[in-house]
């Protein structure tokens, strides 16, 4: 006859709150900025040449702005999605901020009912198909139905916390591309995923992998109203 092996009910507990990782939602605005901190991003932005990449410097700000209160793995790097921009723009930027670089500055997708060219309506709400506005970190590598990819957790609540239960991940797909734009005048578009092009995707999923910030931004009064993250 075969034992019974029985653990403690506080050993197991604790198994499951290792492997899930928490996250702190912020509850206050951040503060103001110093006139310091204020130039130190000016310079990092005209170092970038971010200025002539179409990323405005109001929102390059507001990104580091909200990073500064975010524990990350992997501060150096910051990525900036703008959905200000349409969806034929480059208006996904990869920015080293010790070295003061731009590491990727390319096309990526929104969701399928987040709007045709033009990014309009944002959701946190699962099989909403749209994509959600305001700060993320990179969580784990995947392999999945589109290869390689990344997982992202949302850290506004009530705006995008429920990312992970959405599976909402940044991943390739073919449908972005120039070709896919020559031929219907928009990008493809996800199910909420920031979609990369397929070409290039592995390589900036490794430079933004292990914790690193990433800023979706769009001009939404009531996300830029709602977010502790903005000033």
């Amino acid at each position: 006859m075969k034992k019974t092996i029985k653990f403690p009910i506080f050993l197991i507990l604790t198994g499951l709150m290792i492997s899930c990782s928490t996250i702190k939602y912020r509850k206050v605005n951040v503060p103001k900025t110093s006139k310091q901190f204020n130039q130190l991003v000016r310079k990092i932005y005209d170092d970038c040449e971010l200025n002539s990449k179409n990323l405005k410097y109001d929102i390059f700000r507001k990104a580091m702005i909200g990073q500064k209160y975010i524990e990350l793995n992997n501060a150096n790097i910051i990525t900036i999605i703008d959905f200000s921009q349409p969806s034929t723009e480059k208006r996904f930027y990869v920015i080293d901020i010790n070295k003061r670089k731009l590491l990727f500055n390319t096309l990526v997708a929104h969701g399928k009912n987040t709007g045709e060219n033009i990014a309009v309506d944002f959701s946190n709400i699962n099989n909403s198909k749209q994509s959600s506005l305001g700060f993320f970190k990179t969580g784990e590598t995947y392999s999945g139905n589109h290869g390689y990819s990344i997982r992202i957790d949302g850290i506004e609540k009530g705006i995008n916390h429920k990312a992970r239960k959405r599976d909402i991940v940044i991943h390739g797909a073919n449908y972005v591309s120039k070709k896919f734009i020559a031929e219907n005048n928009r990008l493809g578009r996800s199910w909420g995923c920031p979609a990369l092009p397929m070409n290039i995707k592995d390589e900036i999923i490794d430079v933004i992998k292990n914790g690193s910030c990433i800023f979706v931004y769009a001009n939404n009064k009531k996300y830029l109203e709602n977010s502790f993250f903005i000033e």
